[in-house]
């Protein structure tokens, strides 16, 4: 080959790669600008993104800044161009992996104006302390626990416990306070409770029993600890004196952290020397959220917004103790309505919430979150749940009840709702878990309403016994509530003149105790011609 025609290779090569560089860049241009992944290390973030063109700034938000936005500046980019921007995980001893990253571009009157969504750490890698596998139980059946021994000779496999944060949380450490130190401070926790909470759940999972904690912050009689722990908007006027979480002041946000991180890391220690927590539930039926998760009067959106930034707080609080332990999102059992008792800003359908959060959470940084579902009958006080009308086949169906329990599980299996698991653990995605965290059939007072209540449980377990979808049924209640609007949920009656000590067992023990035992059929038997069918198969999840 002559010189000139190596010299004319030479220029051939220049220009090819100059067309390739120039595609490059202009299809980097041409993505919309957005960051598209962050990444947690045990020691380091990695902030990935593509910018078009024109100059931009990565900012971060520390949680509980939204009413009063404090960005940190951390990069300057020039476009077009993909980055990816490494940040110290730690700074001045605060963990960076709760905050939220931002591009932003600076607009001819000099303010600065936000591109694209936030972006929240949810590739995390090598950050949990126990890398455990989720327990495995040999079946479904559970129970808001209240008696421990009795629990056990039930043979219970998963227990829900409540857990009130306005006993748990002190604002002022005390001599005997339990503390956890969240960056350089140290939050306090009420011993006394703490050990209560101890003896329940050691006792219970080391008898085998998979341990959901349903989170709830009740308004305590401090109004100064309510100011912590209740959302802002906080409203007395709401029945039930529960609020929903304060993530959204700086001070809230750090307490509800630092609290989430105390329990988990007591609850998923290597070897369990408190117990084992598996499941955190966050509040409790947050559709009808005026009744039971309130921060006023609002929009299902506002809620949800506020909501969200709760629900992934605590799932990376939980993810850094555990690999495996879960975080729910609690729901009623309206799916396409409202509950009626409530108007447009105090209640909303599950359905259209589930659908919201889903795609802002996929939106910011997907992360792994599950469903604790309550199928009560679209009555409480008919427990005959196969006859309820409102629970359709159709997408539409009013409320999702044990008749219809299926189509919660067959959405969440489809592909658009799956979610991505932890690096190295999977290539495909997963579907969202579903566990029934509270229901209960009521006793009606005449000769047949033990019958009826014991039917309405074997037909609820054997329509979710072979449910992939599901992992458990968690029975409400242990024993009547004299202050539970009338309703007779209990395993046992409670004893005149009190609220809530046992007097007898009622027919639905023995259903109950037999449900996972390999002789159920004929446990089960009496209420076939109850119901109304020939065989179990007829009502069985294929």
């Amino acid at each position: 080959m002559s010189l000139a025609s190596w010299s004319n290779c030479l220029e051939c090569r220049r220009a090819v790669l100059l067309l390739l560089l120039l595609t490059a860049q202009a299809r980097v241009a041409a993505q919309p600008t957005s960051l598209l992944e962050v990444t947690a290390t045990p020691e380091t973030l990695y902030v990935a993104g593509v910018l078009g063109e024109g100059k931009a700034g990565l900012l971060e938000n520390e949680p509980g800044r939204g009413a009063e936005p404090r960005p940190v500046p951390l990069s300057s980019l020039n476009g077009p161009c993909q980055f990816e921007v490494a940040v110290p995980r730690f700074l001045d001893g605060r963990d960076r992996i709760y905050s939220s990253f931002q591009l932003a571009r600076t607009g001819a009157d000099g303010a600065s104006r936000p591109v694209g969504a936030r972006r929240f750490a949810h590739v995390l890698r090598g950050i949990s302390r126990n890398s455990d596998s989720f327990p495995v139980t040999r079946s479904k059946k559970g129970l808001q626990v209240q008696m421990l021994d009795d629990a056990l000779e039930l043979g219970v496999r998963h227990a829900a416990l409540n857990l009130n944060f306005s006993q748990l949380v002190q604002r002022e450490r005390q001599p005997a306070s339990e503390t956890w130190t969240l960056g350089n401070r140290s939050f306090a926790f009420d011993a006394g409770y703490v050990a209560a909470m101890d003896r329940q759940i050691k006792t219970l999972s080391e008898a085998g029993a998979t341990v959901s904690l349903i989170l709830l912050a009740y308004e305590s009689g401090d109004p100064a600890l309510n100011k912590l722990l209740l959302h802002p908007r906080y409203d007395r006027a709401g029945p039930n004196h529960l609020g929903a979480f304060n993530t959204v002041t700086h001070e809230g946000a750090e307490r509800f952290i630092a609290t989430i991180e105390f329990l988990a890391h007591r609850y998923c220690a290597s070897n369990y020397p408190h117990g084992r927590v598996a499941n955190f539930i966050l509040g409790n039926e947050v559709n009808s959220h005026w009744f039971w998760s309130n921060r006023g009067r609002c929009s299902m959106e506002e809620f949800a917004n506020d909501y969200l930034d709760a629900l992934r707080l605590a799932s990376t609080a939980v993810r850094k103790a555990s690999s495996s332990a879960r975080v729910y999102v609690s729901l009623e059992h309206h799916w396409n309505i409202r509950y009626p008792g409530g108007d447009a800003q105090q209640a909303f359908a599950g359905r259209p919430f589930l659908d919201y959060i889903h795609a802002r959470s996929v939106e910011e940084g997907d992360f792994e979150w599950h469903i604790a579902f309550h199928p009560y009958p679209e009555n409480l006080f008919e427990c005959r749940a196969w006859n309820d009308r409102s629970a359709t086949r159709s997408d539409d169906t009013p409320r999702i009840t044990f008749k219809n329990i299926d189509l919660l599980t067959a959405q969440l299996a489809r592909s658009e709702w799956r979610y991505d698991p932890p690096p190295n653990e999977s290539y495909s995605r997963r579907a969202r878990r579903v566990i029934l965290s509270e229901q209960g059939f009521h006793c009606a007072n005449d000769p047949e309403g033990e019958l009826r209540q014991a039917a309405a449980y074997a037909y609820a377990y054997r329509r979710i016994a072979r449910d992939p979808g599901i992992d458990a049924f968690i029975l409400h209640r242990h024993v009547d509530h004299a202050h539970e609007g009338g309703l007779n949920l209990g395993l046992w009656t409670h004893k005149p003149g009190s609220v809530a000590d046992p007097d007898r067992r009622r027919r639905m023990y023995e259903v109950f105790q037999k449900a996972d035992h390999p002789d159920w059929e004929a446990a089960f038997s009496f209420a076939l011609p109850v119901i109304g069918i020939q065989s179990w198969k007829e009502i069985e999840t294929p």
